[in-house]
């Protein structure tokens, strides 16, 4: 057993029309790098996990519960377990890097695609 990888070889998931995640896991914790094209949307949902995040580069809208913001890059967020939360990428999309715990069980059904070099991040 090894500790390291590569992104490379991390399988891209397909979150949504226009996001794709590349994500790892340990025991406690998934730690997701997500690609949004531009204008993607990510719609309402919750789950469990705690989600935090920041946004390296591009821009959003990100609505947490009543509350909504326009990211930049730097920008971050902290989501509790089972707050409506939904996203908007902005005309040059968005690359952000997202921390959920517990881990990301419920992805295991996914679709998968082909690893490789990000085409953007």
């Amino acid at each position: 057993m090894t500790g390291f990888d590569h992104w490379d070889e991390i399988v891209p998931l397909k979150i949504w029309d226009g996001v794709v995640a590349r994500a790892w896991s340990g025991s406690e914790a998934t730690l997701v790098a997500i690609t949004l094209d531009p204008g993607a949307v990510v719609p309402e949902h919750s789950h469990a996990n705690e989600q935090d995040g920041v946004l390296v580069r591009g821009s959003m809208t990100f609505r947490i519960g009543d509350e909504t913001r326009e990211l930049r890059p730097g920008s971050t967020w902290v989501i509790p377990g089972n707050v409506p939360h939904a996203v908007s990428a902005g005309p040059e999309g968005a690359f952000a890097i997202e921390l959920f715990a517990p881990p990301r069980e419920d992805w295991a059904g996914l679709e998968r695609l082909e690893p490789g070099p990000p085409t953007r991040a």
